[in-house]
């Protein structure tokens, strides 16, 4: 089902960003971490694109570690399936028994399969329960968030989350409301939302519901926390000559990864040294202009892909011991 219209974003830039680690021959058996499994698209390509590679695939969404898991059986072997946040990617690596590896992609947001299933509460387009956890087996849902945590919580969520300049406006209306009935639905919410911004504010920028969906969503999961640890960690886990590459749909997902790639690439010697010593050089190497962006073709193929910022990086130096 959800396969069939699962289109992965900017999939081949992916697969030749990756490519050079992947095809080492000094690697003859690469290991590749996709640490967003998603349905699983994204490693398909992978696994069909590099026959000598081993795939270690993680997600936090057990539907979608099954579906993936079917859609990936033919590969057999080659394919390692995980239970696990992008975070714990050194805790899998070592319980694996893989000291380092070749690639790594993320793929960072919503996968298509948490949009689409309706029941989610992921989408602001169609009614659902306010759920919005990716691993729907712990934490709190996002309806426990609005209904919850006090005034000024809400509005430094919305504000640093999703970006919502009228997060004070809209956090008024959803106290006001869940004191008569507390939340548990989206259209509610997306109708509330509407009502309480200004008439320009509608105008602008798509759904009026987007941002305010957006900072639910990621500190339901606490995403941007989990990020913060996820990339340096996944940074150590390469080998040198091995690659990254990460997709992000929003601005403070690729701050977060621009800031960790530029400090990795930077010289950290004190200025006035003559000659740089080894411990101070980078120890990794852009490969991407800033952040790539996926193209017109693309965007018309899979309109999901409009807001996604590609940044890749190539491992070239060990840490000091």
């Amino acid at each position: 089902m959800s396969q069939t219209r699962h289109v992965p974003v900017m999939l081949q830039r992916c697969l030749d960003l990756l490519a050079p680690a992947l095809q080492d021959p000094a690697h003859p058996e690469p290991v590749v971490v996709d640490c967003t499994l998603g349905l699983g698209g994204h490693s398909e390509a992978l696994l069909e694109a590099f026959p000598t590679a081993r795939l270690i695939g993680l997600d936090r969404d057990k539907e979608a570690l099954r579906l993936s898991g079917e859609r990936l059986a033919r590969f057999g072997d080659r394919s390692t399936l995980v239970h696990a946040v992008y975070d714990e990617l050194p805790d899998v690596l070592a319980r694996l028994g893989v000291p380092k590896v070749q690639g790594i992609l993320f793929d960072l947001g919503v996968s298509s399969m948490q949009l689409d299933e309706a029941d989610r509460g992921f989408a602001y387009a169609q009614d659902a329960p306010l759920d919005m956890r990716m691993d729907q087996s712990t934490g709190i849902g996002a309806a426990e968030v609005l209904n919850t945590y006090p005034p000024g919580e809400l509005v430094r969520i919305l504000r640093a989350y999703g970006e919502e300049k009228q997060a004070k406006r809209i956090v008024s209306a959803v106290v006001r409301e869940r004191e008569n009935e507390p939340f548990s639905n989206s259209a509610r919410l997306v109708e509330l939302i509407r009502d309480s911004l200004p008439q320009a504010a509608k105008r602008t920028g798509g759904n009026p519901a987007k941002r305010t969906f957006q900072a639910l969503r990621i500190e339901v999961n606490g995403e941007l926390s989990v990020l913060e640890q996820a990339i340096p960690a996944a940074v150590a886990s390469l080998a040198v000559g091995g690659r990254i590459a990460v997709l992000s749909y929003h601005s403070l997902e690729d701050r977060l990864v621009k800031q960790v790639f530029a400090a990795g690439a930077a010289n950290t010697a004190p200025p006035g040294l003559p000659v740089v010593p080894e411990r101070y050089q980078p120890r990794l190497k852009l490969l991407t202009r800033g952040a790539e962006l996926p193209t017109e073709d693309e965007i018309a193929e899979n309109r999901r892909a409009a807001p996604a910022r590609l940044r890749g990086a190539q491992r070239i130096r060990e840490d000091e011991r």
